[in-house]
């Protein structure tokens, strides 16, 4: 069953309303167990300042190590119709913070292994190659970094860095679209990050989208992501 949230909040938050709330780890269950990102695609239109959203959410499917769910975005209207402006899907796996390690779902009582959800259709994420600076081709490509240090407003109660801020700081590096049409993202999580750190931020903008890496110190990758304009809308 979809459960439905209104939200009424600034652009920075809407750009991450596929989320129930706008945190690194959204659920907490008992015995130390948190569910936590590892991929996102949405679709969407960028929504205004104060314009009521609606969030319809549900679990599309639960596998061994990982469970999917889905979103549907809606725009309030001044009739009372809703009008669908965006959808995603994440995958989740959950971690057990007592070892630390990502745990098989089905050996937790709380989780239901027998979810038959929709299926949100969505193409395939694109599989994004590291992003080295010097060898850009593209004359009119705009690159750059940017360089974080993770501080302590940054992180979550489980002491990681706020998924949020990944996407926050790649979209504050460059601006990434045009406010009339859809957006597609595609982000993956790959290595979380602590007080302290430091990130840089890459990007490469060219006519096809933005695409972003984020680095620690040692260059390895934390995060990839790209961005870029739709004509359509489709979910």
């Amino acid at each position: 069953m979809a459960s439905r949230i209104p939200l009424q909040d600034e652009r920075a938050r809407a750009i991450s309303a596929f989320a129930p709330q706008c945190r690194g780890f959204v659920s907490q269950y008992k015995n130390y167990l948190f569910q936590i990102y590892q991929n996102i695609q949405a679709r969407l239109f960028l929504p205004r300042h104060n314009e009521e959203i609606i969030i319809e959410t549900w679990i599309e499917r639960n596998a061994h190590m990982l469970s999917v769910r889905d979103f549907r975005i809606y725009q309030a209207q001044e009739d009372g119709t809703e009008r669908l402006i965006g959808c995603a899907k994440s995958v989740w796996a959950v971690l057990d913070l007592s070892s630390r390690e990502i745990v098989n779902i089905f050996d937790h009582e709380m989780f239901d292994g027998a979810v038959d959800g929709e299926v949100l259709n969505m193409s395939r994420a694109p599989r994004l190659k590291p992003i080295q600076l010097d060898d850009i081709e593209d004359e009119n490509a705009v690159t750059g970094e940017i360089l974080h240090e993770i501080q302590y407003s940054d992180v979550d109660y489980n002491g990681h860095c706020n998924s949020c801020k990944y996407l926050e700081w790649m979209v504050n590096a460059v601006q990434a679209y045009d406010n009339q049409k859809p957006l597609r993202l595609d982000i993956n999580y790959v290595k979380e990050l602590y007080q302290g750190d430091k990130m840089w931020t890459r990007f490469v903008k060219t006519l096809d989208g933005v695409q972003y890496q984020q680095v620690d110190d040692n260059g390895t990758s934390c995060c990839n992501a790209r961005i870029s304009e739709i004509n359509n809308l489709t979910c």
